[in-house]
């Protein structure tokens, strides 16, 4: 099973491609982790469709069969609040198109699935991502560990559906 990863954000959605055999217990591999990067000058309407094409090209890529978003925490800031839900939508789009479902995490069931606490920065989780896959931890860009542990996550729950925090599909 390929999973998709995704931490969205309209500037530096971060991603993370893991394949794994949940039905048997195995072990997962890391295929690819990055960062889709937007400029702070563009407007967001180039880069929603920079996200849609972005998603658009890892799909054709590792043909994942799901996708992992976090499930965003909303603030006192409608602003961010709405940003980030445009960001959610072009990424979405580009899955629903793809036939890919999609499932959310919280942050903390992600980061504790990842790392045992559900409150570990980055770079805590790119650390214990890198021991757990045998790779330096410079091959893991801080913006994509959230979209690693979250496809961790779904790897766990897909294994064990009894704990705490399984996703919601979207």
């Amino acid at each position: 099973m390929i999973i998709l990863g995704i931490d969205p954000a309209i500037r530096t959605t971060g991603y993370g491609v893991i394949k794994a055999d949940p039905d048997a217990g195995g072990g997962m591999e890391i295929l690819d982790c990055g960062v889709i990067r937007n400029r702070q000058t563009m407007p967001h309407s180039e880069c929603l469709r920079r996200l849609y094409g972005g998603i658009g090209e890892l799909i054709t890529l590792y043909t994942p069969d799901c996708a992992v978003l976090e499930d965003p925490f909303v603030g006192q800031n409608a602003k961010t609040a709405i940003i980030l839900g445009m960001a959610r939508g072009g990424i979405l789009s580009a899955l629903a198109n793809c036939n890919i479902p999609a499932f959310a995490y919280t942050p903390s069931v992600a980061k504790r699935a990842a790392t045992g606490s559900g409150s570990a920065d980055k770079g805590r989780i790119a650390f214990l991502l890198a021991a757990e896959f045998g790779i330096d931890v410079s091959e893991i860009p801080l913006d994509s560990t959230d979209a690693l542990a979250l496809a961790m996550c779904h790897v766990q729950r897909l294994r064990f559906p009894t704990l705490n925090g399984t996703g919601k599909m979207l």
